[in-house]
Parts: C-alpha cells; sequence; structure tokens
C-alpha cells in the first residue's frame, strides 16, 4: 500500500524534557528564588485538531516567536482546479495569520502552471528569506529541483497536495489520494447501477502522467474497476493517455466517443476535466440521469451537474484542514522543534527514492446531490446562493439545498 496508517503517542514528560535538554528544560518558580525542570513548552496539536474555526491556529501561535524568516507557499496553476484561487491560497494565508505571522512574513504564489515559474519563485523566496517552503509541484522534476536546491540552502520543504517523487522534503501534506479513488470508482459503480445503464461500456480517464496524485488516484479506482471489467460485468472501452487540461480531455473524449459510440459510462478523474464533456454530450442529446461521470474537487460548475443529473457525485476535499496542517508544521520547522508524533498521522511512499514520507493525510469525502446540503454548503465551500442560481434553483429545492 502507499499509503500506511500508523497510531502515534505522545511523549512523557520526561522523555520530552530529555529530548529537548539543550532548550533548558525548566524555569524559574513563581517567586524567581528557585527553579526546577518542567516539561517543554511546545504546544502539542493532533492531525485532527483541525476544523473550519482554525482554532488550531490559535493554540500554536507560540511558535511563532521562537522562529525566524518567511513561510513561503508556491501553488501550481489555475488551469487544472479553480481550488488553488478559490481555497488553498486564502486558507494558507488566514492559517499564517492565525498561527502568530506577520503579514511581512506570508507569502503565497501561483506559478501559473509554469515549471520554471515555480522554480524561479522558490529561489526569490529562498532569497528573500523564507525559513519554511510549502509546495504544491507542477510535476516531480521541478518539485525535485526546487527541493535540491531548498536543501543545500538550509531550507526544509513541506509537499503540499502533491508528492515530489526522487524529492528530499522533510514531511507530506494531503489527502489519501488512493482513497480519493476509491470514491471515484464506487461512485461510478453506484451510479450505473442507480441510473440503470444496460451493459456498461467504460471509459476510463485519468489525470496528468507527471503528477503522482493522478497515479494515486488510479490506483484506487482501478482497484474497484479491473474486477467488474474482468469478469466481463464492464466493458473496458477506452484508456486515453490523461491530461488535467479541459480541452485536451474534450479532444481524448471525443476522439474515443467517435470511434466508440456505445460509450455510456466514463470515469472521469476531476470536475474541470467533465464539464466539457458533459456540454459535448449535452449537444448530442444525452438526458440527465442516463451517463454517469464522476468528479473530484467540489466546483461550482461540478455541483451544478452533480444535481441536475449529469454527474454522479464528486469528491470533496475539505481543504481548510489540508491547508492548517501544512502551515502548522511549517510553523514547528520554522521554530526548529519537531512536530509532535499527534500531528503527523501517516507515511506516504516515494516509489522512485524507496523512502517513506512522513505525512498528514486527510480523509476525502463523496459527495452526491443528497448530501451536498451537509458537506460543501455547511462548509460555506460553496455558497448555495450561487450554486441555486437560475436554471438550478428547482434542483435545490429537491434536494433541500440552502444556506
Amino acid at each position: 500500500m502507499v499509503f500506511k496508517a500508523k497510531r502515534t503517542f505522545a511523549l512523557s514528560a520526561v522523555a520530552a524534557c530529555a529530548a529537548l535538554l539543550a532548550a533548558a528544560c525548566g524555569s524559574s518558580s513563581p517567586s524567581g528564588t528557585s527553579s526546577s525542570p518542567t516539561t517543554s513548552s511546545v504546544p502539542k496539536i493532533s492531525a485532527s485538531s483541525f476544523n473550519l474555526s482554525f482554532s488550531a491556529m490559535k493554540e500554536i501561535k507560540s511558535l511563532a516567536a521562537k522562529g525566524k524568516g518567511n513561510v513561503a507557499a508556491i501553488l501550481p496553476d489555475t488551469v487544472s482546479s479553480t481550488r488553488y484561487v478559490e481555497f488553498d491560497a486564502p486558507y494558507l494565508k488566514k492559517s499564517m495569520e492565525l498561527a502568530g505571522l506577520k503579514p511581512s512574513q506570508i507569502v503565497v504564489q501561483n506559478a501559473l502552471g509554469s515549471d520554471a515559474t515555480e522554480y524561479s519563485d522558490a529561489e526569490a523566496d529562498i532569497t528573500k528569506g523564507a525559513s519554511v517552503l510549502i509546495m504544491d509541484p507542477l510535476d516531480s522534476g521541478v518539485g525535485a529541483r526546487i527541493e535540491s536546491y531548498a536543501k543545500s540552502h538550509g531550507v526544509p520543504v513541506i509537499d503540499y497536495d502533491r508528492l515530489t517523487l526522487g524529492g528530499s522534503r522533510k514531511y507530506y501534506v494531503s489527502f489519501n489520494n488512493v482513497e480519493v479513488g476509491t470514491l471515484l470508482g464506487k461512485g461510478l459503480v453506484s451510479c450505473i447501477s442507480s441510473w440503470h445503464v444496460a451493459k456498461p461500456q467504460v471509459m476510463v480517464m485519468r489525470g496528468a502522467p507527471t503528477d503522482n496524485n493522478a497515479t494515486l488516484f488510479a490506483q484506487g479506482y482501478l482497484a474497484v474497476l479491473n474486477p467488474l471489467f474482468s469478469n466481463k460485468t464492464y466493458t473496458d472501452v477506452a484508456n486515453p493517455a490523461g491530461t488535467w487540461d479541459p480541452p485536451t480531455a474534450l479532444t481524448e473524449f471525443e476522439a474515443a466517443y467517435t470511434a466508440h459510440p456505445g460509450i455510456n459510462a466514463v470515469l472521469m478523474p476531476n470536475d474541470e476535466n467533465g464539464a466539457p464533456i458533459i456540454h459535448y454530450l449535452q449537444t448530442k442529446g444525452i438526458a440527465a440521469g442516463t451517463f454517469p461521470v464522476t468528479g473530484q474537487d467540489a466546483t461550482l460548475t461540478g455541483l451544478q451537474n452533480v444535481i441536475a443529473g449529469y454527474q454522479c457525485g464528486t469528491v470533496y476535499k475539505p481543504i481548510y484542514l489540508e491547508a492548517q496542517a501544512a502551515v502548522a508544521l511549517a510553523m514547528y520547522l520554522r521554530a526548529g522543534d519537531t512536530p509532535p508524533s499527534s500531528l503527523v498521522n501517516g507515511q506516504a511512499e516515494d516509489v522512485t527514492s524507496k523512502v517513506e514520507v512522513p505525512s498528514i493525510l486527510e480523509t476525502p469525502e463523496w459527495v452526491t446531490p443528497s448530501t451536498v446540503n451537509s458537506t460543501v454548503i455547511k462548509d460555506g465551500f460553496v455558497p448555495a446562493s450561487q450554486l441555486c442560481a437560475a436554471p438550478y434553483t428547482a434542483d435545490c429545492t429537491k434536494y433541500g439545498i440552502s444556506g
């Protein structure tokens, strides 16, 4: 398995004091007349501490005064998902602010789909005083180069959302990406059944081959679908090379659909790629509730396709959890403290370097029309006023969506 859960236990007061002996584990008595050893003042939070109120960030605020330098975060693009602009960037900034960093110590950038820009941003950030780098690599090639450069300058890197294969980062923060794929596969199976698709002719689409997350997603959904292909319950019709570029995904689909017009279900790895394909199917007269398509990222368009009956569901990843986890790790590293074992709740395998990377892995959710209100609307991820705008008002009423 790529992801390995592990149980963690808090260090005893004695062990913590011994481990931090160099930091003079002790303090003066209130009267100032005597002193005795005490436990470390390093705050302890866990992977389950994060929530929509961002309260965990305030619990680690004392770390800000202990560290020096900036915390810089570099996001990859604005095309593969709208999440990076709409959610990751503001959540990362909010987490840093609540954790006690000054505005001048906060850097959040977007590489805009360019390897060269991502690398130059990292160089500039380190030159300008970044003491920790949070990075979502466009691909492992540029990610490994950035991490090598950062390591040579004594700057620890946290891989954010995507793992850099062959890299040298200290930690990895993401969602359980194999589970994301499993949810996609199970979602398609459920939809094929509930939509009464006869003799499923399935097209399996992938994300970009250079993205390790796309590989992990595929690992999850193929574990669900391959047995159904093997026993002839489903027919595996087409498997394009993969992309995160929506126009390219549409071209791949059109070519396969023209060659195999019997295709009647698509495993789609995200909402952005699925949207133009769903529109294309609508122009072909495909009715709602007849041609299952999956998705991921809980985008506004994806959710509207879900409640309208053109998309089976979408994998929702509460990004506020991921952003807080990354910033929490960064604050411990910036302060020169070891993150508590209760925070680092898993491992991810770097299959290139053959190493297990200490990780924080959050849990994704599968969202269908009946759970939209209790997930993305409750979390404020998508405002009900936007989701339910015409022509989706009746769909929201049907599923009791409001907010």
